[in-house]
């Protein structure tokens, strides 16, 4: 080989070891600028892995009323039930991680919050995961039951036997005895003032710090925003992103506007169905249709004979005006329900009240885990019941102050835990922060997301028209956060595809809205 020769194999190699060089330092300081944490450590052949101290192994997580179940990585987590008394009981937390589909995963995890509370992560994330899969291309996920739900020392209490199945008026005695019941069982494994919020965000950070002390990237639903709010405002450093799904302010009391916010809601749906000739045609006015429903059932409640929507067995069940109420209110939560409810009005005017008893049935069965976990009331009697007070304008709304009521009347039973003084402080600081919501929420409306946002200089707002309670899984909007989390510029995010939303024209049948 001649000279020339071995001098273009010299360049070539040099070329290439710079390339190499340049490659591996481009790396490092912009794949990766400097992100504190652990990389995942996995031995060959094997499926399980490291993840700071943390030894994850290959799990299935399942969900309710369903055998299918969700591949996941597991790993043992135990924290003290009390911190100040560390030598106390222990819980075990369950902790699952969902792997990205990339080869080599950013250090930052994604943490989903769930709702209620009383959603445990683990159940909530087979149904949602296809909402977390532009985030999963780059990102792992974390999934952290809540201390008090799922995996991680439940508390639950099955339901008292006539609730629910009738329409008994509110009585205080009578929700007191069974609150004392349910705490005579939840004592036997739990101290319920130790699960809280505020404990919530102890364990999170106890299991960052077992991780290697990644930053998190945190996708709040619901009730999960308040968690995410308190987390970063005691964990600043923490926080890579913040997601705000349906988000609540950390001072507003849970609860304390339910009444008012569901009257809104459905005003403004049903509005649409009123101003359409067809609609109006069929269904006549639906807001006025619940209204005379509403004061009908509360004259007279009638038993209706129905087939079970999921056995199709025969069975008959009490309707009330109670029973009315709660069906509106968690129909109003997706579009999708709220599209059904003018018809079933219009049609249980008319005599016709199987088609509601039916969505009572089905809507028990989706309600089941909240309504049978005690974790809400170690939360909302340590964190609200002193500030969600009986308010004299709920008397005429469809929800009337009964939840109050209710409240009020628990948390008289319940141990309290420790609120700290700061809990209803605005989040604030250069974090950067994406807010979404619905138009049409009926529990956290849009004007709870702005009020968030105005303390955050680094948040931006997102509103979708016609849509409800809880978005992220609508539309563009996996893309729209995963975009976010990736280049944590909320200000530059092109959203312009929100516009595409629109709210679900109502049923004028059974077949569907007008064409």
């Amino acid at each position: 080989m001649d000279k020339r020769n071995l001098t273009r194999m010299a360049v070539v190699v040099a070329l290439g070891l710079a390339a190499l060089a340049g490659k591996a330092l481009w790396q490092r300081s912009h794949a990766r600028p400097e992100e504190p944490g652990a990389d995942i450590v996995q031995k060959a052949g094997e499926r399980g892995f490291m993840l700071g101290s943390l030894a994850f192994e290959a799990c299935e997580l399942g969900q309710s009323h369903s055998a299918a179940t969700t591949s996941a990585f597991c790993a043992p987590m135990q924290v003290p039930e009390d911190r100040a008394h560390p030598q106390g009981r222990r819980i075990a937390l369950k902790l699952a991680l969902a792997r990205s589909t990339a080869p080599l995963a950013a250090r930052d995890l994604v943490v989903l919050l769930a709702g209620g509370p009383g959603q445990a992560a683990t159940s909530a994330w087979p149904g949602v995961r296809a909402s977390f899969a532009p985030l999963l291309e780059r990102r792992n996920v974390l999934l952290l039951d809540q201390r008090g739900t799922g995996g991680s020392n439940a508390l639950t209490c099955a339901r008292a036997a006539d609730e629910g199945s009738d329409e008994l008026p509110f009585d205080p005695g009578r929700v007191q005895a069974t609150t004392r019941a349910c705490l005579a069982g939840v004592a036997q494994h739990a101290d319920p003032r130790f699960y809280t919020t505020t404990d919530a965000v102890a364990d999170l950070e106890a299991v960052r710090a077992a991780l290697g002390s990644p930053r998190f990237d945190l996708v709040g639903v619901s009730y999960g925003t308040r968690v995410a709010q308190q987390y970063a405002l005691h964990h600043p450093e923490a926080i890579r992103s913040l997601v705000l799904d349906s988000a609540v302010p950390n001072d507003q009391a849970l609860g304390s506007e339910f009444a008012i916010n569901l009257d809104a809601a459905l005003q403004a749906q049903f509005a649409a169905c009123a101003a359409d000739a067809a609609c109006a045609k069929a269904v006549g006015d639906p807001w006025a249709n619940l209204q005379r429903l509403r004061e009908r059932l509360r004259a007279q409640p009638v038993d209706v004979a129905f087939r079970d929507p999921y056995s199709n067995a025969p069975g008959t069940r009490r309707l009330g005006e109670r029973s009315l109420a709660a069906l509106a209110r968690m129909y109003a939560y997706l579009p999708e329900t709220s599209a059904l409810l003018p018809l079933a009005i219009a049609r249980a005017l008319d005599g016709d009240y199987a088609s509601l008893a039916a969505q009572m049935r089905m809507l028990e069965r989706q309600m089941e885990e909240l309504s049978e976990s005690a974790m809400q009331l170690s939360v909302v009697c340590s964190e609200d019941a002193d500030r969600a007070v009986p308010n004299p304008a709920d008397a005429g709304t469809l929800l009337g102050s009964e939840f109050v009521e209710t409240l009020r009347a628990q948390c008289a039973i319940w141990p309290h835990g420790n609120r700290p003084a700061d809990f209803t402080q605005p989040l604030r600081g250069d974090l950067p922060v994406l807010v979404i919501g619905g138009e049409f929420d009926p529990v956290t409306p849009p004007r709870y997301a702005e009020r968030i946002a105005s303390t955050l200089p680094r948040s931006r707002v997102l509103v979708a028209k016609g849509l409800g309670h809880s978005v992220m899984g609508r539309g563009c909007f996996p893309k729209l956060v995963a975009r976010f989390v990736d280049t944590l510029d909320a200000a530059a995010l092109d959203a312009g595809c929100i516009a595409d939303f629109s709210a679900t024209p109502a049923f004028i049948d059974y077949n569907g809205a007008a064409p």
